[in-house]
């Protein structure tokens, strides 16, 4: 403890489990430190809206300093973190080596490729604003390229679309790009038609949005359809490069590929010496500390928590679940308290979007398509936006988009970055995610 015997509490990542964490601590004597390698929050349901010009960054993103501003125990450190010392309990970064009694790890997944990394660069994947700019980057391109083409080839090459992966990601993206396409881009281009460009979805699996229900996966699927949208099931990507990909030994020419298609968890268990399971997880304890380090927690995307025979998925309502229910253990023993009993993960549903009118929505009483279901969704995200102004916002710019079919934000800005050269060095640290709404 420090000198005046007040516990320090360090968390890194300020996704949304190390947000809540801090949060249910917020009346608790105890010195709190959160670090990230990044200066905002961003709220991930939302990136695909932002990557499809709907949205500016900073409609989803938010300062991590004035979020915890008002909590007068919280401290923020932007730093990267390298590794971490349980011995000395130390957390080791590029600066400062930050000391802990309690220490919980939020620092979520990044993307996953299979064990070809090399595919990164010709198809990026989305779990943070620079991802986002990139990929808004590359589909405006396409289309300015194409109005440039000399060739039909090639144009027709610019004009489609891959999206890797038949996830909730993954289907938001193919039916944002299928509006922007259509709906959109028409009116502003003479040299060629965008509603020509074609979408192509890609899923390994026999179908798409595997967490729904079948019927409501089906639905999904043939609202893609409908929209223009191809989508390839049961056909597992076996190569990659800039100028197409090969999926069922079948190549498809493209202009721009994505990636939505798995996540491999931060190099945590590195960190603390523990083996984890196939994509990095730290299988944790019942109160989710880490196995033989009690004052280490694991939450969010890093963990593998076990319930019911079933694995606790990635989302952002778990992450939170699990920032709660630790704040409040580590809560119970700086007051000497007994311990909450093991945590419990509470399912609220899952959400997803097809395009500007088009949701499906599985609760556990409830399950909506179409108007009705988008509807639901739209009220979800904008609840738990952070801020009332960014609720004002964000309503005000889909409202706007809904009625113009205009999209406010189609600046090509980002400027293309160099591949990872390990991926150890692209895995340090990424976004606390929760993954989905």
């Amino acid at each position: 403890m420090a000198a005046d015997g007040i516990p320090r509490v360090v968390i890194v990542g300020a996704g949304f489990g190390g947000l809540e964490a801090a949060r249910t601590l917020r009346r608790v004597a105890a010195d709190i430190t959160v670090i990230d390698r990044q200066n905002h929050h961003v709220f991930q349901p939302l990136l695909y809206q932002v990557a499809a010009a709907a949205l500016s960054p900073a409609e989803v993103a938010w300062p991590i300093r004035h979020m915890l501003s008002g909590q007068r125990n919280a401290a923020v450190l932007m730093e990267e973190v390298r590794a971490i010392d349980t011995k000395a309990r130390l957390v080791i970064t590029d600066g400062i080596n930050v000391p802990y009694d309690y220490l919980i790890l939020a620092t979520g997944a990044t993307h996953s490729y299979f064990g070809h990394d090399e595919w990164a660069q010709a198809a990026p994947g989305l779990k943070g604003i620079d991802d986002a700019l990139l990929i808004r980057r590359r589909i405006l391109l396409a289309f300015e390229k194409a109005e440039l083409a000399q060739s039909d080839s090639e144009r027709r090459r610019l004009l489609t679309f891959v999206i890797v992966g038949g996830g909730p990601t993954g289907v938001e993206l193919a039916g944002a790009i299928a509006e922007m396409a259509r709906e959109t881009l028409p009116p502003d281009f003479r040299n060629i038609d965008p509603r020509m460009a074609r979408i192509w979805l890609i899923e390994a699996g026999p179908r798409i949005l595997p967490a729904l229900p079948e019927r409501l996966s089906a639905y999904a699927q043939k609202t893609l359809l409908r929209m223009g949208v191809d989508v390839l099931t049961s056909s597992p990507v076996t190569n990659c490069d800039p100028e197409g990909v090969i999926a069922c030994k079948r190549r498809i020419e493209a202009g721009t590929i994505l990636w939505a298609a798995g996540v491999v968890a931060s190099p945590v268990a590195a960190w603390i010496g523990i083996a984890g399971d196939r994509v990095g997880r730290v299988p944790v304890n019942a109160d989710l500390s880490a196995p033989g380090l009690p004052d280490v927690f694991i939450i969010g995307d890093a963990a593998s928590v076990r319930q019911s025979a079933r694995f606790v998925p990635g989302l952002a309502a778990a992450a939170k679940q699990m920032g709660r229910y630790v704040g409040r253990v580590i809560a119970a023993r700086v007051r000497g308290a007994p311990s909450p009993g093991p945590f419990q993960y509470r399912h609220q549903g899952d959400l997803a979007t097809i395009g500007r009118r088009v949701a499906v929505v599985n609760l556990k009483y409830l399950r909506l398509t179409g108007f009705a279901g988008w509807l639901f969704w739209s009220v979800a995200h904008i609840y738990f936006l952070i801020g009332l102004r960014s609720r004002f916002v964000v309503a005000f710019s889909w409202v706007w988009q809904y009625l113009t079919f205009q999209r406010g934000a189609r600046l090509i800005t980002q400027a293309e970055r160099p591949a990872p050269q390990n991926r150890s060095d692209a895995m340090v640290l990424p976004r606390e995610a929760g993954g989905r709404q």
